[in-house]
């Protein structure tokens, strides 16, 4: 791997840093620095916060004010999202993205783990269970999947197109641009700060490289370069189908539809369900107050011992 150009970290506005009011923390692993939220009881059980695409660390904001008085709960922004650097030669495969969250986990010394789940941090955070099994003890899964697919919305695909689907996604805004009206149930979609902040970190072509890299990496089949790793996380799913699990969803979502948490329900038959039908794609916005009380509640039913 080439050595990577280091940027100046980006500086939040005064009105993001009111709704996204958090110290930020550092780790550097191969790609760079790997920016990372860590806040609540250093010796509390941990909620470890993985986002997906187009998103960071500023979508889990409502649920980390809202454990952070009782758990350790840690939010990383993937390499190339949010305020983590955004290397134009790295490989954006999920494998490496599962790497990145293990180096994360061993470096804190995380133990005692819930995994909070969304979009691509399904299949990451599945893949650090796999790597790390005997840390990971509940699981909070919002509109994701880990497992293998073959539905994907046209707007989806056209986005994977070569060379046009570059051209929509970094040069047009095409995905992230969209997504605060796509992803969202709100009536005309996300505004005010909601929308700038998720918008924020994408700013330019150079910025938008991991947004398009998620969407190429998506494996659909064999030919696909994660496809194998895919493949692997999906098979340990059954290993941790007795933990806790808890299931979010957001039934107004176009992408990760009902389908994806019927499969849920199936690999996991003894998890708590709450569908929240007014939600979509972006649950954590568009329902913020029930995702928190749901999590909450939760993970005060299931925590035993010290």
């Amino acid at each position: 791997m080439s050595p990577t150009r280091e940027l100046p970290a980006p500086t939040l506005p005064p009105e993001l840093r009111a709704e996204y009011p958090f110290a930020s923390r550092h780790l550097r692993v191969p790609a760079g620095r790997l920016h990372y939220l860590d806040e609540g009881p250093r010796a509390a059980r941990v909620v470890l916060c993985l986002h997906g695409n187009p998103t960071w660390s500023f979508a889990w904001r409502a649920l980390v004010r809202g454990l952070s008085d009782r758990w350790r709960v840690v939010a990383p922004d993937h390499i190339g999202c949010g305020l983590s650097d955004k290397p134009q030669d790295w490989s954006y495969r999920l494998a490496d993205h599962v790497a990145n969250a293990e180096a994360l986990v061993r470096e804190l010394g995380l133990e005692r783990v819930t995994l909070a789940l969304h979009d691509w941090g399904g299949a990451i955070g599945m893949g650090l269970a796999r790597r790390l099994p005997e840390r990971i003890e509940r699981l909070v899964v919002l509109n994701t999947a880990a497992f293998r697919s073959a539905r994907m919305p046209w707007r989806i695909r056209a986005c994977r197109t070569p060379l046009v689907g570059e051209f929509l996604v970094r040069r047009l805004n095409a995905f992230a641009g969209l997504a605060p009206r796509m992803a969202s149930s709100r009536p005309g979609g996300l505004r005010g700060a909601a929308r700038r902040g998720l918008l924020f970190p994408y700013d330019s072509y150079a910025n938008r490289i991991a947004v398009a890299r998620f969407v190429q990496d998506i494996p659909l089949g064999p030919r696909d370069a994660s496809y194998d790793e895919l493949c692997a996380i999906e098979a340990a799913l059954p290993r941790f189908a007795a933990l806790p699990t808890c299931l979010i969803w957001g039934t107004r979502d176009w992408c990760f539809s009902a389908a994806f948490l019927e499969e849920w329900m199936r690999r996991f038959p003894a998890a708590e369900v709450r569908r929240l039908e007014a939600a979509g794609h972006y649950v954590f916005e568009d329902a913020p107050d029930e995702v928190v009380a749901t999590a909450r509640s939760f993970l005060e039913r299931t925590e035993a011992g010290p």
